[in-house]
């Protein structure tokens, strides 16, 4: 609708009626990079442009609605504007936000809408045009008569800092956490005209102000009079303009409902005469400012009742119930109270972008919740305007678990996935997002979080709410493949540090042996056979065909037990109405399988009842909350180092002034930090550790010098350890192996860098692998110098055309990579524990590892 068809709409219905109008201020950005991009004309040149129209950046599309009567028809209008929009959009690859700002953005990168006063514009104003990369929400509601147009702004301006936290949703700015809600506001605000008007009594009054304004060469028209409120320069209304662009449509119906019981009141005030308030400007500058500071989160001054702060819930409470007269006079009480209760309880879009960089640090993530929540405002409305969900698209794609590349609907959902994924894609992308704020919100509740080294704050463990499944044939057969391989590289390791009969046959090279970095001279401390490996884990993957290979060993300190415990507890209750298939193997059992396998590991010197105790750095390790978690699911102390001390070749763990003997150590430490660990005696624990177990009275689990066999150059050769040693055949493939120490393979890996993955030998964690078909050239030749100059400290092997598993990216289910830890508890017998995890790569990766930005699923094993 024009602007002059819009005026004479609002003068023809504002004689019966306030009606209501939203222009709505959109971010452009693009869905790979999620960047802010400077592509709205292309947007805008496939929109009707009585709707739609360019704003002051070219990042930015503008909005307007039908001139609207009620909210329900107001919401109708917003809805159907944005669906047309983001339909553009995304057949171009890019997405519309509805917020206050944008975090990821390039500023050089996103000139000025080439206009005649846009160009003026940026000449006249410089700094403010260029950084001026925000977006808001204006609401009109309609008053024809210019004079009481005026009157009702004066009114109104005292409670505007309540509906600019109601919509504070601007929290980054230029890819930093500006500590505001609304940086948003405090961008606008260095206008020369933003922000409040000063006492006005009359439209004359009000035109001789523009008209100053104009005269003094700090405006050019009366469209950059950018008052918080103000009588409309375009259309027969009093417009708000001090709100923040919301993702959330039903907000923005909230803040119409609010503003238009605001102007109501303010009619009528004005026409029986009651006196304006007088204004305090300095007073009410700190209120705005207070909104924007702490949004729906903090405090908000209550005025004009009391400068004196209040909890934001309170001060939108008292608002709304003191003009509960007006709005039902309008009809619209009911919707404002529900409205307004969702609101309160949800928080504001600003928290929630925060609550989504906590879960892996990832600006891009805030950016998928902004799009996804923009998104969620195109759906279909329901009974009381309550908005549907947005149903998720499968997709089709080779090598995926769930959805598969077949002709035809019907046969694209894997069998095993055919009750999981009607209740996913129901639910729609607001209805996951909600589930996500649900479990982040139990995450921190439980301290569900682990460290990446170099960070100071812990991050929530990345957690995707699409389940993986595990058929019962593939389990049973992985259950038998990995105790085998367990079993060989325990041999392995007894061997290595005894007789070394295994290179005495030629089975392993000697140099394979010497050279690795993790051969330990501590690994000769066990002085008789025994269970060197009581907890293993062992990564696999499969291939676009289906079938498993083994991707590493780890043999030292192998994490994510716990983790993967609590993914199927957080599973049942964020989304309870998942079906439960009648052979999913519980995880619960695992801490008495992984204490009974810890017990039986005691040595001779333990007696009848040995002591378990589990030893981690504390705190500060990254995996402190599986420490815990372990710990207490077994009912075992856990110890740092300071609580432990030898004394006569016995160890002893110090509490509350006695001292209790320790039989056997689940260490949750690297060796190299165990033994530079200060002991409860203040001495370095490491050389009296040794003495105890030189003498057999304490055993450590994992056992020291383990290391070897997580050594990516021993990996080549298992298959053989399993032949060697238990006189089978491997269950399990390994994926082919190529150790560069061996003249005539390093020559092939040279030939094919850019077809290989290639590894350091004793790297771990996703550390320093290069995937040579995603390496830059400069990459590969930095490479080819590190193989050649240590050819020994590198193996490549081949790619493995990962799997796929869809993940709820924000908006979609979208395939990424995974893999699967399993987890081989060894006591008397070796048994492989009901609980696995499943990590994910991010978008455009194949590395899994959480400190790469990965993420993890629950896994549903079938018996």
């Amino acid at each position: 609708m024009t602007e002059s068809l819009q005026a004479e709409h609002h003068l023809s219905l504002g004689r019966a009626a306030l009606t209501l109008g939203v222009e709505e201020e959109l971010h452009v950005v693009d869905l790979g990079t999620r960047e802010l991009v400077p592509r709205a004309p292309e947007i805008l040149d496939r929109l009707d442009a009585a709707h739609f129209s360019a704003e002051l950046h070219r990042s930015v599309v503008e909005t307007n609605t039908p001139v609207s009567g009620t909210l329900d028809d107001l919401r109708t209008g917003i809805t159907q504007r944005r669906r047309e929009a983001i339909a553009v959009a995304e057949s171009l690859g890019l997405g519309l936000v509805a917020a206050g700002t944008v975090p990821l953005v390039d500023l050089d990168a996103l000139p000025v809408t080439p206009t005649s006063r846009y160009q003026r514009m940026l000449h006249e104003y410089q700094m403010l045009v260029r950084e001026q990369l925000i977006c808001g929400t204006q609401v009109h509601v309609g008053v024809p008569d210019r004079d009481e147009a005026v009157a009702v702004a004066q009114r109104v301006t005292p409670v505007l800092p309540v509906l600019l936290a109601l919509s504070t949703s601007s929290p980054y700015w230029m890819g930093e956490d500006s500590g505001y809600a609304s940086v948003r506001s405090l961008v606008w605000m260095r206008w020369p005209t933003a922000g409040d008007s000063g006492q006005l009594h009359s439209a004359e009054e009000h035109e001789a102000l523009v008209s100053d304004l104009i005269a003094s060469g700090t405006i050019s028209d009366p469209k950059m009079v950018y008052f918080d409120v103000r009588p409309s320069a375009h259309v027969p209304t009093v417009e708000l303009r001090v709100t923040d662009s919301s993702p959330d449509t039903e907000t923005i119906v909230l803040l119409a409902g609010i503003f238009r019981g605001l102007v109501l009141r303010a009619q009528q005030d004005h026409r029986a005469g009651v006196p304006l308030p007088r204004p305090r400007p300095p007073l009410h500058r700190a209120a705005m400012w207070r909104a924007a500071r702490s949004g729906l989160e903090g405090d908000l001054l209550d005025l004009p009742r009391s400068p004196v702060p209040v909890p934001a819930a309170v001060a939108v409470e008292r608002l709304v119930g003191e003009l509960r007269p007006q709005l039902e006079e309008l009809g619209d009480w009911d919707q404002v109270f529900d409205l307004t209760v969702r609101a309160l309880s949800r928080g504001s879009s600003a928290a929630r972008q925060r609550r989504a960089l906590a879960r892996r640090g990832r600006l891009s993530d805030v950016v998928d919740l902004l799009v996804t929540d923009t998104r969620g405002g195109v759906t279909e409305t329901g009974p009381a305007g309550v908005p549907a969900p947005a149903l998720i698209e499968a997709y089709a794609a080779d090598g995926d678990e769930a959805f598969l590349n077949v002709p035809g609907p019907e046969g694209r959902v894997a069998p095993a996935y055919t009750g999981i994924l009607p209740v996913l894609t129901s639910l729609g992308a607001t209805g996951l997002r909600q589930r996500e704020d649900a479990r982040d919100d139990e995450q921190r509740a439980r301290g569900i979080t682990f460290s990446v080294a170099g960070e100071a704050a812990t991050r929530l463990f990345p957690f995707d709410l699409v389940p993986r499944v595990v058929p019962a044939a593939d389990w049973k057969r992985l259950q038998g493949g990995l105790i085998q391989r367990v079993r060989a590289l325990d041999a392995f390791l007894n061997d290595v540090y005894g007789d070394r009969q295994v290179v005495a046959d030629g089975v392993i090279p000697e140099w394979v042996v010497n050279g690795s970095p993790e051969l330990r001279a501590s690994g000769a401390l066990i002085s008789r056979p025994a269970v060197r490996t009581q907890v293993a884990g062992v990564d696999l993957v499969r291939d676009g065909a289906g079938d498993w290979c083994v991707l590493e060993d780890n043999l030292r300190v192998p994490s994510g037990i716990a983790y993967a415990m609590q993914n199927r507890r957080l599973t049942w209750s964020v989304l309870p109405e998942l079906p439960r298939p009648a052979a999913l193997i519980s995880v619960e059992e695992t801490p008495r399988l992984l204490k009974t396998a810890l017990l039986e590991a005691a040595g001779p010197a333990a007696g009848d009842d040995p002591a378990l105790v589990v030893l981690s750095q504390g705190p500060d390790d990254s995996a402190w909350f599986e420490h815990r978690m372990l710990a207490e699911a077994m009912g075992v102390p856990l110890v740092r180092s300071t609580e432990l001390f030898v004394d006569e070749r016995r160890v002893w763990r110090l509490k509350d002034g006695h001292r209790h003997p320790v039989d056997i150590i689940y260490l949750r430490m690297g060796e190299d930090s165990l033994v530079h660990s200060p002991g409860a005696d203040g001495m370095p624990l490491g050389p009296s550790l040794v003495a105890a177990l030189h003498a057999d009275t304490v055993v450590l689990a994992n056992a020291l010098g383990n290391g070897i066999a997580d050594d990516k150059s021993v990996y080549a050769f298992v298959p053989r350890m399993i032949e060697y040693y238990l006189g089978e055949k491997p269950l399990l493939a390994d994926v082919p192996t190529y150790l560069c120490g061996i003249p005539e393979q390093r020559a092939e890996v040279l030939r094919r860098l850019d077809e290989l993955v290639c590894k350091p030998v004793d790297g771990y964690g996703g550390d320093r692998i290069v995937i040579g078909s995603h390496a830059t050239a400069e990459e590969l030749a930095a490479l080819r110098r590190q193989i050649k100059a240590a050819p020994h400290r590198w193996v490549a092997q081949e790619i493995v055309d990962l799997s796929t598993h869809p993940v709820f990216d924000g908006h979609r289910l979208a395939p990424r990579h995974v893999d699967l830890r399993a987890f081989i508890f060894t006591g008397r017998q070796s048994v492989v524990a009901p609980a696995a995890l499943t990590r994910v790569a991010p978008a455009g990766s194949m590395i899994v590892n959480s400190s790469r930005g990965g993420g993890s699923k629950d896994t549903w094993l079938l018996g």
